[in-house]
């Protein structure tokens, strides 16, 4: 794609404020789901015998329902280190621009998902594996995090 950077979008301050909010709400919402699925499924005391499954389809249940936790757990901690790269959009003054071409990204697609980094047209290019993607999710974003604070217990 061309390298030409607009790198100003068309929103207004307003509009700034707007998706700011709308993405600390998301936020909240979300961590707040993850601590809920935390305090549900993972942190259930199975020591008393009998709360333990006693059939091996039980067992089963319990184990698919923690996996299953915990991978919507990992995609709702993904979609939080996108709304934080957002959230450092606006601080820097980048919001609204598409991280591809460089050109605004129309509001509309903005008020859909607040968190988006590109245009709609480059990241159909992207999920189509015509472009290559220049930023990924890495997990050491948090397993650092996590990993620090294991360190130090």
């Amino acid at each position: 794609m061309a390298e030409k950077r607009a790198n100003r979008s068309e929103l207004t301050p307003a509009d700034i404020k707007k998706f700011k909010a709308l993405l600390l709400t998301k936020r909240a919402e979300i961590l707040g789901d993850v601590s809920c699925m935390e305090n549900e499924a993972l942190r259930k005391p199975r020591s008393d015998l009998s709360s333990m499954p006693i059939h091996m389809a039980d067992l089963g249940t319990d184990n698919y329902e923690v996996e299953n936790t915990l991978g919507l757990m990992d995609s709702e901690r993904k979609l939080i280190v996108e709304i934080d790269g957002a959230l450092d959009r606006i601080e820097n003054g980048t919001y609204g621009v598409c991280e591809g071409t460089g050109q605004p990204i129309p509001k509309e697609r903005l008020e859909a998902i607040p968190w988006a980094r590109y245009c709609a047209t480059y990241a159909s290019l992207l999920e189509r594996g015509f472009i290559e993607k220049k930023y990924s999710f890495d997990e050491s974003d948090y397993n650092d995090e996590t990993d620090n604070k294991q360190d130090e217990a």
